[in-house]
C-alpha cells in the first residue's frame, strides 16, 4: 500500500469504527478502518443483528403452535435448526457486504491486518497471513477493537459442550437441555430462543434479581413471564464446577445458603458477561490507561496519552452497538474541531429482545430514590390497552419515573412485546429534558401500544384514564 499516511486511524471496524470512519470522511478527514476479522464486528456478524434473526424465527414459531388462539389452524408445526440457522448467518452476510460498500462509497480506506500501537500516532500492521504491511502514520488514532465473551475458572468454553454466544448462535442439532449461567441481555436471550424452541432450560444468576441493570419491578415482572414458558430461573446462585461427559455436562450449582444441587444438561451456555480487547495492541508505548479490562477515556473518547482515543466496548460499560456509533461520531467531531456534546451514558437506551422484550432508559426507581431524588412513578398495564389484546399480548408493563419538584423525566422502563421499538419515544423526550406536562399534552395515536406510555405519564399524577 503506497499511501502509508492519514488524518485517523481506526482500529476495528465494527459497529463503533465503521460508523466514526464515515462520519470523519463526510467531515473531509482521510481515514483508514484497520480490521482484522470482518467488517462488522461482533455485533454485526456474531451479535445484535443474527441474534435478532434467530429470536424472529422463534417468535413465528411460537405463533404458528398457538395459532388457533388467533382464529388459525396450522398443522404439525416444525422447524430444521439448520434452516434457522442458515437464514440467520444469511443476514448477517447481507449486512457485512453493505458495511463494505458503504466505507468503499465513503472513500475510506480498509485495511485488512491486526493492528498495534508503536507509540502515538504510529500503527503497525500484520496482515492476515502473517507478513507485516508497515508502519501507519496519523494525527488521532482510535481504538474500536471491542470485546469478547468473559470466562469463568472451571467453566472455560471448549465449543462442543460448553458455549459461548458463539456457538450458541450457530448450534448443528438441537439441545434438549441447557444450562445458561448468567442473566444479563446475552443470556436471557438465548435462554428465551432455546426455550421457545423446545429445549429445557435452566438460567443460574449470582445476583438477587435477573436482569440485573433493569428496574427491580420490571426484572420480576420478566422472571414471572419466562418462568411461565418454563424456564427454570435460579437467582443468587452460582455454578462452582462442572464435568463434562460423551454428550452431556453436569453442573454443581451452588444457592445463597451454601446448598448444593447437581444439573445435567446436553450443553452450557457461558453469557456472564463481556471484557474488552485491550491485549496486544502495544498500549504500553502509549500513556493510555486501562481499568477492570477497558481503556480508560472520557465523553469524548480522549484517552490519557494526546492523540490516542478508544469507543465502544473496549471504552467500557454501557457495552451495547448504538453506545459505540454514538460515542464514535462525538469522538470523531470533536477532532474535526467541531463542538459535539460528550456522551451522557445516562441516556443510553437498553434493550433485551426476549419474549417478553425488555427495554428502559435513565435511572431504575431505586437509583433515583438513591441519588436523593423525590420521586412520582407512573404504571401502565398491558392489559388496559386495545392494540396489546388485540395482538394477543395482555401481558406487559410500562413504568416512568419523575422527579416530583421540577417534574423532569429521570427514567422510563417497559416489558412486554415491541417495548424495544417503543422505548425511543422516551429516549427523545428525556435528550429534549421534556417535563410531564409537555408529555401529558402530547397526542398519541389510537390504537397503537405507544398510548401506554401517554397512560404511564398520566398515572404518574394521578391521571391515567383507561385504568
Amino acid at each position: 500500500m503506497a499511501d502509508k499516511t492519514f488524518d485517523v486511524i481506526i482500529i476495528g471496524g465494527g459497529p463503533g469504527g465503521y460508523v466514526t470512519a464515515i462520519r470523519g470522511a463526510q467531515l473531509g478527514l482521510k481515514v483508514a478502518v484497520i480490521e482484522r476479522e470482518h467488517l462488522g464486528g461482533i455485533c454485526l456478524n456474531w451479535g445484535c443483528i443474527p441474534t435478532k434473526a434467530l429470536l424472529r424465527s422463534a417468535e413465528v414459531y411460537h405463533y404458528m403452535q398457538h395459532a388457533s388462539d388467533f382464529g388459525l389452524k396450522s398443522n404439525g408445526a416444525s422447524f430444521d435448526i439448520g434452516d434457522v440457522v442458515k437464514r440467520s448467518r444469511a443476514v448477517s452476510k447481507q449486512l457485512n457486504g453493505g458495511v463494505g460498500h458503504l466505507l468503499k462509497k465513503n472513500k475510506v480506506t480498509v485495511i485488512d491486518g491486526e493492528a498495534k500501537l508503536n507509540g502515538p500516532g504510529k500503527v503497525t500492521v500484520t496482515g492476515k497471513d502473517g507478513t507485516s504491511l508497515g508502519e501507519f502514520q496519523a494525527k488521532s488514532v482510535i481504538i474500536a477493537t471491542g470485546a469478547r465473551p468473559r470466562t469463568l475458572p472451571g467453566l472455560e468454553p471448549d465449543g462442543k459442550l460448553i458455549w459461548t454466544y458463539f456457538e450458541a448462535m450457530v448450534p448443528e442439532t438441537m439441545p434438549k437441555s441447557l444450562l445458561v449461567v448468567g442473566s444479563g441481555a446475552i443470556g436471557i436471550e438465548f435462554a428465551s430462543f432455546f426455550r421457545t424452541m423446545g429445549a429445557e432450560v435452566t438460567v443460574v444468576e449470582v445476583l438477587p434479581q435477573i436482569l440485573p441493570v433493569e428496574d427491580e419491578e420490571i426484572a420480576q415482572h420478566a422472571r414471572k413471564r419466562l418462568e411461565k414458558q418454563g424456564i427454570k430461573i435460579m437467582t443468587g446462585a452460582k455454578v462452582t464446577g462442572a464435568k463434562k461427559g460423551k454428550d452431556s455436562v453436569t453442573c454443581t450449582v451452588e444457592d445463597a445458603k451454601g446448598k448444593t444441587q447437581e444439573i445435567t444438561v446436553d450443553r452450557v451456555i457461558s453469557a456472564i458477561g463481556v471484557q474488552g480487547n485491550i491485549e496486544n495492541l502495544g498500549l504500553e508505548t502509549t500513556k493510555v490507561k486501562t481499568d477492570r479490562g477497558c481503556i480508560v477515556a472520557d465523553g469524548y473518547g480522549r484517552t490519557a496519552e494526546p492523540g490516542i482515543y478508544a469507543i465502544g466496548d473496549v471504552a467500557g460499560p454501557p457495552m451495547l452497538a448504538h453506545k459505540a456509533e454514538h460515542e464514535g461520531v462525538v469522538c470523531i467531531e470533536k477532532i474535526a474541531g467541531l463542538s459535539p456534546h460528550p456522551l451522557e451514558k445516562h441516556k443510553i437506551p437498553g434493550c433485551t429482545y426476549c419474549h417478553p422484550q425488555v427495554a428502559s432508559v435513565g435511572l431504575t426507581e431505586k437509583a433515583a430514590k438513591e441519588a436523593g431524588h423525590d420521586i412520582k412513578v407512573g404504571r401502565f398495564p398491558f392489559i388496559g390497552n386495545g392494540k396489546a389484546i388485540a395482538l394477543g399480548e395482555p401481558e406487559g408493563l410500562i413504568k416512568t419515573i419523575f422527579d416530583a419538584k421540577t417534574g423532569q423525566l429521570l427514567g422510563a422502563h417497559m416489558v412486554g412485546a415491541e417495548v424495544t421499538e417503543l422505548i425511543q419515544g422516551y429516549v427523545v423526550a428525556m435528550g429534549l429534558e421534556t417535563t410531564e406536562e409537555e408529555l401529558m399534552h402530547t397526542v398519541f395515536p389510537h390504537p397503537t401500544l405507544s398510548e401506554m406510555m401517554h397512560e404511564s405519564v398520566l398515572d404518574a399524577y394521578g391521571r391515567a384514564i383507561h385504568f
